[in-house]
């Protein structure tokens, strides 16, 4: 994440004649130059405030901190309410013309009064999704599930391929798979000092705390055990606990 690049002598200059004035957080964040001004972040900025340096962007996209960039707005005399909440503003690079197209750039997404969490990019089934993959943009309107947090799906993994502009559904994703189907792997099982371990074979993909089939390859009978991790599943207490820990969180990640 970039660092705010506040300049004390352009805010001097800029909050006295715009001191308050309301401002919305833009469809499509975008800037063409490296350069990150509160005109490629807001509407509603004009004039030399439009110009102010927030950030600069040296990668084909910038995370910055909408917290800082609230600070930042209200000192160059901006009022951005952020009711949505939004926590990060991804900028990407954008075309020199600015304008129109660049601000529907993301899906060709109608504007409208809706804010909702979309792809920056388009993300291939199994990837796992970055913060740099997602960007608060206008919509007219949003699924039914769509997240209010961006830390919801970060680090999850699309179910299917995801396309750039698309809004986000926390259907989208699950938690990454450790185990696939044919895995070889350990099984333990630990109670009261005592531990046992045995090799099997996944007979189906799992995610951490998923419960799947395997075939013990020494007697080929088939149990039920929660994936831990790569390679590695449990049975007994410790498994009952992973799942005690792990259902809540997945349940509301879907």
């Amino acid at each position: 994440m970039k660092a705010l690049l506040i300049s004390a002598a352009a805010l001097a200059f800029a909050a006295p004649a715009l001191a308050g004035t309301p401002v919305s957080l833009r469809m499509d964040t975008t800037d063409a130059d490296g350069r990150v001004t509160l005109g490629d972040l807001f509407d509603g900025v004009s004039g030399p405030a439009a110009n102010l340096v927030v950030a600069a962007r040296v990668a084909p996209s910038a995370v910055l901190d909408a917290g800082q960039v609230q600070v930042f707005a209200r000192r160059a005399g901006f009022d951005w309410d952020n009711r949505q909440g939004v926590r990060r503003i991804i900028v990407r690079e954008g075309s020199d013309n600015g304008g129109a197209a660049s601000r529907t750039a993301l899906a060709g997404a109608p504007r409208g009064n809706v804010e909702v969490l979309a792809y920056a990019r388009s993300i291939a089934a199994g990837e796992i999704v970055q913060p740099e993959d997602l960007v608060w943009t206008k919509m007219a309107g949003a699924p039914a599930d769509a997240p209010r947090d961006s830390d919801v799906v970060i680090g999850l993994a699309a179910k299917r391929p995801l396309r750039e502009g698309a809004a986000v559904s926390t259907r989208d994703v699950a938690a990454p798979q450790v185990i696939k189907s044919g895995d070889l792997i350990t099984v333990t099982y630990a109670d009261d000092g005592i531990s046992l371990s045995l090799q099997g074979k996944a007979m189906s993909a799992a995610s951490t705390g998923d419960v799947f089939a395997v075939q013990n390859t020494a007697s080929k009978k088939i149990i039920q055990a929660v994936a831990t991790g790569p390679g590695a599943a449990a049975v007994g207490p410790q498994a009952q606990g992973l799942q005690a820990r792990s259902q809540p969180v997945r349940f509301a990640a879907r």
